[in-house]
């Protein structure tokens, strides 16, 4: 695989440009008392399917040869990147299969289902989605699409970063959520080239922080097999992508690790004092902020606010924190 560069995110922008939504820039006075910091949260559960996801799914799908698209697709994932395919997929007239796990959100799965794409389903605590989706491109032709390590998904969920830095703002720091690194990785492209004066940091849950223990250790680092569940299913990735690792190994200035319970109150927080709905893993970047995890130097911050596709037990739990 070739590892993506800054001109492959715009390269994606062009390719996206009219089809993926520009996101705004949310801000609220309460929420930086809270912080203690001016905070702006580019708010990408307002995307389609809500979340980050539908921009690099789209690019990739765009950039497939006429061959490729006949052939169809076959992508895995929890939700949100099996939302992404599968609305570019009907967006392109691309037949696509999906490889769930049996216990995904249910506004995940009804969200796949929605735009027509087929639901394989596995265990997620026995079989490999790897290998079952490695299998059905085999029997069918089709093109893996990867939620993370490829080149195209990258470079357009780097168009995140390029709408940030062509804000007429300028930021300290800018905090995202982790889970195989990939929204990471294109941000860092594209602030690394537009804004190298931010600093980029992290946030991951606990028990799945991977890339906190690959940065403090120097090397890619894999999460215990008996790690317990989390709320945070959309970046329980167990070690930091081989493609995406070597980018943000050198853009990150640290990684936060918050819990459920963190990421419960961000949810609170945004949909009282932002109008917005989050799941548990689109708030884990906000919830390092509010909690008080970034350093008081940094006095300006975009927070990514990755995804809003929650059950409604979920959200109605976090309501109550």
């Amino acid at each position: 695989m070739n590892t993506p560069s800054y001109e492959d995110v715009l390269k994606a922008a062009e390719r996206i440009d009219g089809h993926a939504v520009k996101t705004p820039l949310l801000h609220s006075p309460d929420i930086d008392a809270i912080a203690g910091a001016e905070i702006h949260f580019k708010a990408e559960c307002l995307q389609h399917v809500g979340a980050f996801k539908y921009r690099g799914a789209r690019n990739r799908l765009a950039a497939m040869s006429d061959t490729e698209r006949e052939r169809g697709v076959v992508a895995f994932s929890s939700g949100n990147h099996a939302q992404g395919v599968a609305r570019a997929a009907k967006e392109l007239g691309i037949d696509a299969i999906i490889v769930m796990p049996s216990d995904a959100p249910a506004v995940k799965v009804a969200g796949v289902r929605r735009d027509g794409a087929t639901i394989v389903s596995y265990d997620r605590l026995n079989e490999s989605r790897e290998a079952i989706a490695a299998q059905i491109a085999e029997e069918d032709g089709r093109t893996i699409v990867p939620s993370y390590d490829d080149p195209y998904i990258i470079a357009g969920q780097g168009t995140v970063g390029l709408e940030i830095a062509r804000s007429d703002l300028d930021f300290d720091a800018l905090v995202t959520c982790m889970g195989g690194g990939g929204l990471c990785a294109g941000i860092s492209l594209a602030m690394g080239q537009e804004s190298p004066e931010t600093h980029i940091f992290g946030s991951e849950p606990t028990h799945y922080n991977d890339h906190q223990m690959s940065l403090r250790s120097g090397s890619r680092q894999r999460i215990r097999d008996d790690a317990p569940p989390t709320l945070c299913d959309a970046i329980m990735t167990p070690t930091p992508g081989q493609m995406t690792w070597p980018i943000n190994a050198e853009s990150l200035t640290d990684v936060f690790d918050v819990s459920d319970e963190n990421c419960l109150y961000a949810m609170k927080l945004a949909r009282t004092h932002l109008d917005v709905t989050l799941e548990p893993g689109g708030a884990a970047a906000m919830a390092a902020v509010v909690t008080g995890r970034l350093p008081d130097h940094y006095q300006r911050v975009a927070v990514i606010l990755s995804g809003g596709n929650v059950d409604p037990d979920v959200l109605e739990r976090a309501l109550r924190t």
